[in-house]
């Protein structure tokens, strides 16, 4: 599906689709030997990954958007959300996991519309302008034995974002992959 379709789903808060699915049974399947911890998912939109890892761990789930529609839609699913941009608004080694489903898709800059829709979706013409910005902040806000899920689209250039992530000083191994005829998405799991 490309932006112009999912642009017709809805106009303020992206809505739970493959990806959020796909990045939620990753995350339950890799942190649930963990018997607790603090999870923080940026980009939260309507908070349907927070809520489906709140319900199947025993973690403190945390959240962030920098849409205010999104975060009144995952307050209203119970969700601990916090307004702002990737990690900016937590301290140092907060969290012992942060996930995240990223703008990934690539967009010409000409054809961007002006709506926290584009905001959710465009990931700028290579696919990584949020990919980039949170890869080296994230690392502050992990703790020592953190752990980062990262949703990866195949429009994104999966061997570029793994290059990135080794320069911010993590390695990456791919967790799950689920392929569709327009793109194939990977949840990368990321240890410093």
């Amino acid at each position: 599906m490309d932006l112009a379709e999912r642009r017709g789903m809805e106009t303020d808060v992206y809505q739970p689709a493959a990806d959020s699915r796909l990045l939620a049974e990753a995350a339950i399947d890799r942190l649930s030997d963990r018997s607790s911890g603090r999870m923080l998912e940026v980009g939260t939109g309507s908070g349907y990954v927070a809520a489906q890892l709140r319900a199947a761990l025993q973690w403190d789930v945390v959240a962030s958007d920098l849409n205010p529609n999104a975060c009144r839609e995952a307050h209203d699913r119970g969700i601990d959300v916090v307004r702002g941009d990737l990690v900016e608004p937590f301290g140092a080694e907060t969290f012992d996991a942060v996930l995240f489903n990223p703008p990934y898709l690539p967009t010409d800059p000409s054809v961007e519309r002006d709506d926290w829709m584009e905001v959710a979706l465009s990931g700028g013409p290579s696919g990584r302008a949020v990919v980039e910005p949170f890869l080296e902040t994230v690392r502050r806000v992990l703790r020592p034995d953190g752990v980062v899920l990262l949703l990866v689209s195949s429009l994104t250039g999966m061997s570029d974002v793994t290059e990135l992530a080794g320069d911010a000083g993590f390695s990456a191994i791919a967790v799950t992959t689920e392929s569709f005829p327009y793109e194939s998405l990977t949840v990368l799991e990321l240890v410093q």
